[in-house]
């Protein structure tokens, strides 16, 4: 009788644990590190979240940790600005995506994984970008061009300017 109500207690404290828990935030993470590189190194990064709001300020290279969820039932998406003068502005897109594991609830977590727990803490997206590396092009590199013109639509000024190639 001892035996049969420890198994049964055991069995039952087992399934109370799985059924209160969610697969994603047991198996995932909520927060990520990605490390930022640049070429040239030394850019200014801004990092802003989905509202807008600036997350962190530093200098490549650096490691940011971002959180993969913005709250329940959303997910992370982050804008990296990247800035060095005598360099074109670069922006790059940080995005959360689902965590495979938020599915297992189907089969292990229940409901309550599903709804309320991995949601809540943010756990049911990951962020797949561990590293970022981005390239910066030369702002001061003249850009060639050239426009063909008919001789007659210059001025008498112009036209005695030209030199004529055999």
């Amino acid at each position: 009788m001892k035996l049969f109500l420890t198994k049964t207690l055991s069995a039952l404290l087992l399934f109370v644990v799985l059924l209160n828990s969610g697969c994603a935030t047991i198996f995932g993470h909520s927060k990520y590190a990605v490390t930022i590189n640049s070429n040239p190194p030394a850019s200014t990064i801004t990092i802003t979240d989905r509202k807008g709001v600036e997350v962190f300020k530093g200098v490549t290279p650096a490691t940011v940790t971002l959180r993969s969820s913005a709250g329940y039932f959303s997910r992370g998406i982050y804008q990296v600005k990247f800035h060095l003068t005598g360099y074109e502005d670069r922006t790059v897109s940080i995005e959360g995506s689902l965590n495979g594991w938020y599915i297992g609830n189907i089969l292990i977590g229940g409901v309550i994984g599903m709804l309320i727990i991995d949601p809540a803490s943010g756990a049911m997206y990951k962020i797949e970008d561990k590293e970022i590396n981005q390239t910066l092009q030369s702002s001061t590199h003249a850009q060639a061009s050239l426009d063909i013109l008919d001789i007659k639509s210059l001025s008498a000024e112009t036209q005695k300017k030209l030199v004529k190639i055999n």
